[in-house]
């Protein structure tokens, strides 16, 4: 299997890489986690069609909530995508909790997340797995759930049980509460996970015309200006 070869070799280049000299600052041993693109589990309505970017959106969201939390180490999504494009697992659907250990393995995880959205005429759920790398085994499983409008609301709930379902410490409640307070309207994620697929679509200038309007619209959703500074440099 291709995906063993890799890990063989990434073990390999790990074994072969000197030692740091002295002096140099120590490995970051916090525990890594890496998020998966959420698989579209049945969207039901008028809009539908304009939901399954939320696969990508929702994972860079995730994966934003959790870095709030200097406990956790967190795995850029880019280095992710680059193993599941060599795997041809980005549009395969969720993959098993061996299989995603052993992509979490390559990236350097000890912890791998995978998860379900669904919307049921605006009834809005997310469902996440968290994965022990090392074991392979499915340690947590959890769910939120509310009306759309509220996803980013619910993105906020489950990244506070994934840090939960590892054992570490909460956010500090001024955190914890700035992140609560932001107001981002459903639409505001929507436009968001269609910039980031047009972005790593390549579409640089139609993923930085999207995080400019929502830059304007929804000044409180800081990620897209942070996108579009990364892009433009400005």
């Amino acid at each position: 299997m291709r995906l063993r070869s890799l890990i063989l070799l990434g073990v390999a280049a790990c074994l072969a890489a000197p030692a740091p000299a002295a002096g140099q600052d120590d490995a970051d041993d916090r525990p890594g986690i890496a998020v998966f693109p959420f698989t579209n589990g049945g969207s039901y309505g008028p809009d539908k069609e304009d939901l399954d970017p939320l696969r990508i959106g929702i994972q860079q969201m995730l994966l934003t909530e959790l870095a709030q939390n200097s406990a956790l180490r967190i795995v850029d999504r880019s280095i992710l995508r680059e193993i599941l494009d060599e795997q041809r697992l980005a549009q395969s659907g969720q993959v098993d909790a061996r299989t995603a250990a052993e992509v979490g393995k390559l990236v350097g995880a000890r912890y791998v997340v995978t998860g379900v959205f669904t919307d049921l005429f605006g009834d809005f759920r997310l469902d996440g797995r968290i994965v022990d790398v090392e074991t392979g085994e499915v340690i947590k499983t959890e769910e939120v759930r509310d009306r759309r409008e509220k996803i980013y609301d619910l993105l906020v709930q489950l990244a506070s049980r994934i840090t939960a379902g590892v054992d570490l410490p909460p956010l500090p409640a001024p955190v914890r509460e700035a992140r609560e307070s932001r107001e981002i309207p459903a639409e505001a994620v929507r436009l968001y996970s269609q910039a980031q697929v047009y972005q790593d679509a390549g579409r640089t200038s139609r993923a930085i015309e999207l995080y400019r309007m929502i830059t304007d619209r929804f000044p409180q959703m800081t990620e897209a200006r942070e996108a579009l500074r990364q892009l433009t440099g400005s």
